[in-house]
């Protein structure tokens, strides 16, 4: 029975090696892949549904226009992962969240962007405070919302002061906790910037 239970695994891994999309993905989500099939099955369907909503909201510009370290940024991980905890245990889900940073900071060691922008540190402390946001989030009641109803309570989270996004000027630009805008430019190539996290 456990040779049977291997193989059939086995070839969900195969399957999901093959499919479109694997090959895109960085190295520890590749071994989270690996190690979570069937959870892995689920994120591929679960995320055809999510990528709908979240251009809406994106489209209609409902919280701001920052993809990065703004409030948008901020509900694609609480959404995505509300979404997901719908389905897949909350564990594996902060492992795949971690697993998503871990590479971030791979991507910077290459010099690789992420919606435009290289990663940072403080960039994947407010990726993981958000995503364990949308985790939170899901309680008995919210495993049989619809989308749309799940998305309004994201945003709702995000309203309240639930989730965390650089604070920034009225033009847009980083600032330090002091109000000081960031010059990023004395910045690139740097993991540690002095950005700042506010809820509000």
């Amino acid at each position: 029975m456990k040779s049977t239970s291997n193989i059939f695994i086995l070839l969900i891994i195969l399957f999901l090696s093959a499919c479109s999309g694997y090959s895109k993905l960085s190295k520890n989500q590749k071994k989270w892949v690996r190690k979570h099939p069937f959870a892995a099955l689920k994120v591929k369907k679960i995320n055809q549904r999510t990528d709908v909503v979240y251009a809406y909201v994106k489209s209609k510009n409902l919280l701001d226009s920052f993809e990065n370290g703004g409030k948008l940024d901020a509900y694609r991980h609480i959404y995505y992962m509300a979404m997901l905890a719908q389905k897949i245990n909350p564990g594996k889900l902060r492992s795949l969240g971690e697993a998503h940073e871990e590479d971030n900071y791979l991507d910077y060691l290459k010099g690789k962007y992420e919606n435009g922008e290289p990663p940072d540190s403080l960039s994947c402390v407010m990726d993981i405070f958000n995503n364990s946001v949308g985790i939170e989030l899901v309680d008995d009641a919210s495993k049989t919302l619809s989308p749309e109803a799940l998305s309004k309570k994201c945003m709702d989270a995000i309203r309240s002061g639930q989730a965390w996004f650089f604070r920034r000027d009225e033009k847009g630009n980083y600032v330090n906790c002091h109000g000081t805008v960031i010059d990023m430019a004395s910045y690139k190539g740097k993991w540690n910037i002095p950005k700042c996290l506010v809820q509000r």
